[in-house]
């Protein structure tokens, strides 16, 4: 989502991926595909912690292929999506939390370089670093939960259902999810 928002596609570049409602974990296996049928082209896989998990043993192929992909996993310790949508039908998000290892260190562990960034001040460097390797690269960006991925409309649906969710956290004593949700999308 956020590469179809931000990313622009100019002729040379292209946005490959399964763009169905609730598709998960097909970035990197299509990563290794592309790269395996282009490999003089720069193929970066952009996933969120739960596609990613769902196909660590994939990781691996780039190690056995020699594919120089660029795996970039944004950690927010959370199924974020699922998450979004049980928030905005009204819902208390439940069974969405991850406790995740340290990516980066794991990619190290199975032979790939790995890059792992905690700080906004980090990501030039860290995102240099990972496209100056020639090998495979895991970047491992550690991310704001609470970070909204916005629908290209916002329905009345919608706020209704996330409004009914805010009154369900402050009433079941988690009132500091909404506050958490304001800090990192309103008051900025």
């Amino acid at each position: 989502m956020w590469a179809a928002r931000y990313l622009a596609m100019n002729g040379k570049r292209r946005l490959i991926g399964s763009f169905w409602h609730g598709s998960m974990a097909n970035a990197m296996a299509q990563a290794i595909g592309a790269q395996a049928a282009f490999p003089g082209r720069q193929v970066i896989s952009l996933s969120g912690d739960g596609g990613f998990s769902m196909l660590m043993g994939d990781f691996l192929s780039l190690v056995q292929l020699g594919l120089p992909v660029k795996v970039v996993v944004f950690n927010n310790g959370a199924l974020g999506f699922i998450e979004l949508e049980q928030k905005s039908t009204g819902f208390l998000n439940f069974g969405t939390e991850f406790k995740n290892p340290n990516f980066a260190a794991m990619a190290e562990a199975v032979g790939i370089r790995g890059v792992r960034i905690e700080n906004p001040a980090e990501v030039d460097d860290g995102i240099a670093a990972a496209f100056a390797h020639d090998g495979p690269v895991l970047i491992d960006a550690v991310v704001n939960r609470t970070e909204l991925a916005m629908p290209p409309a916002v329905t009345l649906e919608m706020a209704k259902g996330f409004t009914l969710y805010m009154v369900k956290a402050v009433m079941s004593g988690r009132g500091d999810e909404v506050l958490d949700l304001a800090r990192s999308n309103l008051w900025r």
